[in-house]
């Protein structure tokens, strides 16, 4: 049986997950997290196989609350499950750890097959995201600028783009305005 814990700050998209995977015989949906502490907690507390975890949340983004998992738990497998498309942040998640990446506009048996693969060890992609990194390595495609900045780069242009303040940035990301 793979015990998982959905972390999302939705509660409809954790009760539509557990509505997915109740049908599904080797899979059980154990705890469930609404912010990145809480999943961090439950974490500690239970042995999970496998965690899916969405990257935007309102204490903890899902991007620092990986990095913390792949420190404290390096073997437990996360499954990013997210509402931004796969060229956004995909590879660099993967870079950081992740097992694989979904956007949840994928199909409900692509997500029992990306759980599967990855409680199994195995990395999960997209065939969309195989076609687009095949198609980078071979030079085919002009990568966009904003796919060379890290993660966190990325994070602090999306705050800059809706308007938040260089102060209240550093404030909210723990850094200096200078870095910001």
């Amino acid at each position: 049986m793979i015990r998982i814990l959905v972390a999302d700050d939705h509660a409809i998209v954790r009760e539509g997950l557990k509505q997915i995977l109740v049908g599904v015989e080797d899979m059980h949906v154990g705890g469930e997290a609404c912010t990145g502490k809480e999943a961090l907690a439950k974490i500690r507390e239970s042995n999970w196989d496998v965690v899916l975890l969405d990257i935007s949340m309102p204490d903890k983004n899902g991007i620092d609350t990986l990095k913390q998992i792949r420190q404290e738990r390096p073997d437990l497998p996360v499954l990013i499950l997210s509402m931004f498309p796969e060229d956004q942040y995909a590879v660099s998640l993967l870079r950081a750890g992740a097992a694989g990446y979904l956007t949840k506009e994928s199909a409900p048996s692509q997500l029992v097959n990306a759980i599967r693969k990855v409680a199994h060890g195995k990395k999960f992609i997209s065939g969309t995201l195989a076609e687009t990194l095949a198609l980078e390595l071979g030079g085919d495609i002009d990568k966009p600028v904003h796919e060379s900045l890290s993660e966190r780069e990325f994070q602090i242009f999306r705050k800059l783009a809706v308007g938040q303040t260089a102060s209240k940035i550093a404030e909210e990301l723990f850094i200096s305005v200078k870095t910001v």
